[in-house]
């Protein structure tokens, strides 16, 4: 996967041990919504963002945002997993001044989060 080297960085889940994994109900879409899914998914692999799993402690939901231009986002809805993980001790930078000095300014993040490996010593979940 391109991106940021494995030496320098890879991505691993802190995941308390006491939480009992959960899966969360399967959610029923439109045709129009599974073809997007679909597609989506199917990129995901093919850039290594992804990868298969036969089995998994913890399932997640899509949840499909309608944008602008019509095109389907999609999302996942890691809630559960999420209240599982332990909290960061560090301090969020301050969230309105960042804000302000972006005024004006265009970001242009797509899919550039998905840029860190994750830990293939990690357990699959």
């Amino acid at each position: 996967m391109p991106g940021v080297d494995p030496d320098v960085a890879l991505h691993r889940l802190h995941v308390d041990p006491l939480f009992v994994p959960l899966k969360q109900r399967k959610r029923t879409f439109s045709e129009e919504k599974n073809v997007a899914i679909r597609e989506e998914v199917a990129n995901l692999l093919k850039t290594g963002a992804i990868r298969e799993l036969q089995f998994s402690s913890w399932i997640a939901d899509v949840v499909l945002v309608k944008k602008p231009n019509n095109k389907w986002q999609m999302c996942t809805d890691f809630t559960n997993l999420n209240k599982a993980c332990p909290k960061d001790f560090y301090p969020l930078p301050c969230l309105g001044r960042l804000v302000d000095d972006s005024a004006g300014h265009e970001v242009r993040l797509h899919r550039r989060f998905k840029r860190i490996s994750p830990n293939k010593n990690a357990s699959e979940g």
